[in-house]
């Protein structure tokens, strides 16, 4: 190996252990990957232009591991996993003061977590579950209307075109609703800012104006209120 290329590993390999020693930490990530046994694992969470890395971990044959930061609010982070591939992977999930488990597996990294932890989480699952049945339909009728189209059958298709559209407001009327059930936790916004955004903005200013107070100032709350504010001032 190149001296030049030794130097660039053992400089990410500091970077990389430096940043697993956090000690004014309030938030801890307890993680399990089955089969992993190389790679850089680490904590991340939005910014304003980029992703910010909180913490990280060089992985030289254990499989568990934690990683720490601290949050001064209900945040959603990212998981990553590195392994030179070329590829993505990561899982996002909610996190607040205190414990979460992630436990996955090296093959199924992205795709079949379990994750344990903040009140936040467990919502944002419980949305994500229907929200998999309206893509599974979803799915079913794009395949349906790819069939109509070959075979040129317009009134299968103008049909099809009609379930898709009830199915598109349906999911943004489950969304609206989720959210306003839920006006007292940071999901409501987080779904009212990333999950809306095609739907009618009457029903976004619902979403914020039904935010309960402590809501409305958090991250997600102020994030909301802009988008909001930015929406109307180019109307």
């Amino acid at each position: 190996m190149k001296l030049k290329n030794i130097l660039s590993l053992i400089i990410v390999l500091a970077i990389a252990t430096s940043c697993n020693q956090n000690n004014n930490s309030n938030f801890t990530l307890k993680a399990n990957i089955k089969g992993l046994k190389k790679g850089i694992v680490y904590l991340q969470k939005d910014g304003d232009s980029t992703i910010i890395n909180l913490d990280s971990l060089v992985i030289n044959g254990q499989s568990e591991f934690t990683l720490q930061t601290d949050l001064e609010e209900p945040t959603l982070l990212y998981l990553k996993l590195f392994k030179n591939d070329k590829e993505e992977h990561y899982i996002p999930f909610f996190a607040d003061e205190g414990i979460t488990e992630i436990s996955t597996s090296l093959k199924t990294f992205n795709y079949d977590s379990e994750i344990k932890g903040s009140k936040q989480q467990d919502l944002l699952e419980e949305y994500l579950n229907v929200m998999t049945k309206y893509n599974s339909r979803n799915l079913d009728i794009i395949e349906a209307r790819f069939l109509a189209q070959k075979e040129n059958d317009s009134i299968a298709l103008d049909s099809l075109n009609l379930i898709s559209d009830k199915l598109i407001k349906r999911k943004y009327a489950y969304t609206i609703q989720f959210a306003m059930n839920n006006k007292d936790n940071e999901i409501a916004p987080y779904l009212g800012l990333y999950e809306t955004r095609n739907a009618n903005p009457i029903y976004i200013d619902s979403i914020y104006n039904n935010l309960d107070p402590d809501i409305k100032n958090s991250l997600y709350g102020k994030k909301l209120n802009d988008a909001i504010l930015k929406r109307k001032s180019s109307d």
